[in-house]
């Protein structure tokens, strides 16, 4: 009942210096994540608090009641028009089937369709463990656009997950289409 009410309350903000702790917290506590990429999580956290602007990596946090319950790493992904990865999404075992994740992904799209984002990009695992992330991700109007057998290792194959945003933007005066790269401005929200 308390983490009901806390969800209420639930804050989306930038990441700061302050929430690594218990962003690594979570990613250590989170069993589907190995040592290994426990370590590249951290280490794409470094370079964006090194530089948040330069760096390529954008990390949103998802606050309850004063404590971090998940946060999202994405970008924009390099020589492409308006494409965008999502590496990371992270929900506390508190946080997890109360709208956390769903909050962060939201809140991440939101912000990619700000920078005229018009494709996200998610690669995640076909491991058993995996079967609630897979499902997540298609609840949340994600497809399956491809895997590649045993990529991770042996019996283990990367699946690739796309969704197409929608302009929300309209074009600025006197611009003709639409906002979003590559997208028909019938296709562009007004």
């Amino acid at each position: 009942m308390l983490w009901e009410a806390v969800t209420m309350a639930l804050n989306i903000r930038p990441m700061t210096s302050a929430d690594k702790t218990a962003i690594m917290h979570i990613l250590r506590a989170t069993p589907e994540f190995k040592p290994a990429e426990v370590v590249v999580a951290e280490e794409l956290l470094d370079w964006h608090l090194q530089d948040p602007v330069g760096s390529g990596y954008h990390v949103l946090v998802a606050e309850a009641g004063g404590s971090v319950s998940g946060y999202v790493c994405y970008g924009p992904t390099p020589l492409t028009e308006g494409t965008w990865d999502v590496y990371w999404i992270a929900v506390s075992r508190e946080g997890r089937g109360r709208g956390v994740g769903s909050a962060l992904s939201g809140a991440a799209e939101g912000k990619i369709r700000e920078a005229s984002g018009r494709l996200v990009i998610v690669e995640t695992s076909s491991k058993p463990e995996y079967e609630n992330t897979r499902r997540f991700y298609v609840s949340k109007g994600y497809e399956e656009a491809g895997r590649i057998g045993d990529f991770y290792a042996p019996g283990d194959d990367l699946v690739i997950f796309k969704k197409q945003l929608s302009c929300s933007i309209a074009p600025a005066a006197g611009e003709a289409g639409c906002c979003c790269l590559n997208e028909p401005q019938s296709t562009c929200a007004q």
